[in-house]
């Protein structure tokens, strides 16, 4: 007896659910894939702005990157500029890709702290293309063998959605206009057996994927699945986004500038700047938050601020019976690291990698739960690490400064303050050279470098690393610029 799923519902659309929908459609040939929206039901995008495994992603679907960038009015990004973070007037980068390669076998920025107990104070962004090319305003692709050159995108998500439906539905994804009004489930399993729409239409399957954000009427209304509270870590609970009108080309990267109680995003797109204050409302008000958001656009604004409330934290199981939470429905983490879309990718990778059979074995629902707890946890960390090393004296930072923080990271900060590593587990979205970017630009020097490094002549070192910092000046300089680079390869419908 055949014992595999043949069909499979989605049940939200937005940039989850068209994900999900494509990537299974694309992977699983042959089920039966639908898609349940609402029109009437609004989409809160998951942020404008993306990590390089998106870049694969697109890939395996076969898009074009100019044509993905063109459809969706985007454009590229090399890292996320910090400003203020920290203290007042601290600028630092977190670039999409690492310092060099090792020399040695030990990481450059051993040799960066080498140099700097001799008393150089070059900064370790002057070791990072990606720096040097966003500074400068330059793109140019990146070879894929490289792997201190990655870069990510920022974009129109509903844009995306419409262009990922469409190709959705090329490969034989059947979407459905409704509402639903109730859900039916088996009497003695609790499994979900069918969708009633409001115009009294049925929709049946075998599995389903709940991509209703925040509402998470599957995974949370339905099965009841308790949601795991994190926001004695993460504090920031609103967030109010607006649309500007651009100042000059878009730079290649996304800026985050802290604020009093939080912090503000720039996400520039060939039409238009997205642009939001992510805050705590405990310690600023709704109204002087929108007044902090408005008075730091750099072009007019080109509709009303929206303003929504959220919860950082998870459901305790994304995968509950039949249903697999994707997105927003299965977790939420503050869109400090652009890592909304990323979570989608890797709930459906991880889906497909275990897609389940009709006996739904627990052991394979647990492993997969499991995984994916371990990789919100793990940014959850890389997070608060932003906020925890403040040494901002506002109220909201100076709590977060005097905050419990979790043991995984706790042990994380010790090695790399004793001895400049950094203690990497399972399920780690970001590697050392992205620990090494928001640890150091945040003030946190290690008491040494490696022995290693330490064995190398002080001169060698000091020409070596000299001669690294004029090839990474020299590479950028030489690329085109970001905007020329989006007119030629890129344009979309407003450049």
């Amino acid at each position: 007896m055949d014992e595999r799923i043949q069909s499979i519902t989605v049940l939200g659309g937005g940039t989850a659910g068209w994900m999900a929908a494509s990537m299974l459609a694309h992977m699983l040939p042959g089920r039966t894939i639908t898609v349940v929206e609402s029109e009437e039901i609004g989409i809160i995008g998951v942020g404008e702005a993306s990590v390089p495994i998106l870049r694969l992603f697109n890939e395996l679907l076969g898009i074009r990157e100019e044509d993905f960038i063109a459809a969706t009015n985007g454009s590229f990004k090399l890292g996320i500029e910090f400003r203020d973070w920290g203290e007042p007037g601290n600028v630092h980068f977190h670039g999409f890709g690492g310092y060099g390669d090792p020399i040695r076998n030990v990481p450059p920025h051993h040799y960066w702290l080498r140099l700097r107990q001799a008393g150089e104070q070059s900064p370790i962004d002057d070791y990072s293309l990606p720096y040097a090319m966003a500074r400068r305003g330059k793109f140019s692709p990146a070879d894929p063998r490289d792997p201190n050159y990655l870069y990510a995108f920022h974009f129109d998500a509903a844009l995306y959605a419409a262009f990922l439906r469409d190709f959705a539905v090329s490969k034989g994804v059947t979407r459905i206009e409704g509402k639903v009004v109730d859900v039916e489930q088996n009497g003695e399993s609790g499994f979900i057996e069918a969708l009633k729409l409001a115009d009294g239409t049925s929709v049946g399957g075998e599995l389903f994927i709940d991509c209703t954000g925040f509402a998470s009427v599957l995974i949370g209304r339905v099965l009841k699945t308790p949601f795991v509270d994190w926001s004695r870590w993460l504090p920031v609970d609103s967030a109010i986004a607006v649309p500007s009108v651009p100042n000059g080309e878009p730079t290649p990267f996304t800026r985050s500038t802290a604020r009093e109680a939080g912090w503000q995003w720039r996400i520039p797109l060939q039409n238009r700047v997205g642009n939001g204050h992510v805050y705590s409302s405990r310690f600023i008000s709704d109204d002087a938050a929108r007044a902090a958001l408005l008075g730091g656009l750099d072009g007019e604004p080109m509709a009303e601020p929206r303003m929504f409330r959220f919860t950082s934290g998870h459901r305790a199981q994304f995968w509950n019976r039949n249903c697999v939470a994707v997105g927003f429905a299965g977790g939420f983490l503050e869109p400090l690291e652009s890592t909304g879309i990323q979570l989608i990718q890797t709930a459906v990778a991880r889906l497909i990698e275990y897609f389940p059979d009709r006996s739904s074995n627990p052991t394979v629902t647990a492993e997969y739960n499991r995984i994916t707890t371990g990789e919100l946890e793990r940014i959850r960390d890389f997070i608060i690490a932003h906020y925890c090393l403040s040494r901002r004296a506002e109220p909201m930072w100076a709590a977060c400064r005097e905050m419990e923080i979790p043991d995984s990271l706790r042990h994380k900060l010790e090695v790399w303050e004793a001895c400049g590593y950094v203690a990497l587990s399972g399920e780690e979205s970001y590697q050392e050279p992205s620990w090494a970017a928001i640890l150091l630009g945040n003030g946190l020097i290690p008491q040494r470098s490696s022995p290693l490094a330490d064995s190398v002549p002080l001169d060698a070192v000091r020409s070596g690393m000299a001669a690294r910092r004029s090839e990474v000046a020299r590479t950028a300089e030489a690329m085109p610029s970001h905007g020329a680079y989006l007119r030629k390869f890129c344009k979309g419908s407003s450049l």
